[in-house]
């Protein structure tokens, strides 16, 4: 299954529910929507299972701004990854330097069990940690062999959530890993391990939330990565 490049949009939460044939006409009913809520699929079928099912279980995890979202849930899988990179001396914009230290994080809970990990690397840019701590949670994920159940993944980055949902993977490869300006994709060789992770989760969902402000498991790993930094 080909996760990034599905041809039905599905919109539980938006200016109008249902499903779509195009992330143009998904696009309309989701962008800028408060809480919107959709996902993408090669199968009509499991479009339609989502929307009736599935879509209302994923929905029920949705918190408003003002709760704190839990670590648990009652049934499946929820991760959160985080990066960062301390630009010592720097000015916003800059370059990061040789010996600025960077690091990533994952916090990947599983029937109220919670799992982390962290590393960290040296001259690595804030969105690079972002890439990295996906891929880490997706082979933590795999080695468990918990591709085939029900995965949400949380992130506060952008970067990291438009490449995938946003199928800017599927333009990048098709170009040879060249951006859409004709530059050279950045951290591309974690993309391209990136590509070849997320077919084998086939279940696998992503949601974005605000970085450091009430959510938990976005908490814990930014703490995380913190820590690694300090110990740099």
């Amino acid at each position: 299954m080909e996760i990034i490049a599905a041809k039905y949009y599905a919109v539980l939460k938006g200016r109008k529910k249902g499903m779509f044939s195009s992330w143009a006409e998904c696009e309309k009913q989701v962008k800028g929507y408060p809480g919107a809520k959709f996902k993408s699929f090669t199968n009509k079928a499991e479009a339609d299972d989502w929307l009736a099912n599935a879509g209302q279980e994923k929905l029920s995890h949705t918190q408003s701004k003002r709760k704190k979202v839990p670590l648990t849930k009652t049934a499946g899988i929820q991760f959160w990854t985080d990066g960062g990179s301390r630009n010592h001396g720097n000015k916003k914009g800059q370059h990061v330097k040789k010996n600025d230290p960077a690091a990533w994080a994952f916090c990947v809970v599983k029937d109220g069990k919670k799992y982390t990990a962290s590393g960290g690397e040296y001259g690595s840019t804030n969105n690079r940690m972002e890439v990295m701590a996906l891929v880490k949670a997706l082979k933590f994920l795999g080695r468990q062999g918990w591709q085939d159940e029900e995965i949400l993944a949380i992130l506060d980055s952008k970067y990291v959530l438009d490449a995938i949902t946003k199928n800017w993977l599927t333009g990048w490869k098709k170009r040879g890993w060249v951006t859409a300006g004709g530059k050279p994709v950045a951290n591309q060789e974690l993309w391209q391990e990136m590509t070849n992770l997320l077919p084998y989760f086939s279940k696998l969902d992503f949601q974005w939330t605000k970085g450091h402000a009430r959510n938990a498991g976005n908490i814990l790993v930014d703490k995380l990565l913190n820590e690694t930094m300090d110990q740099m």
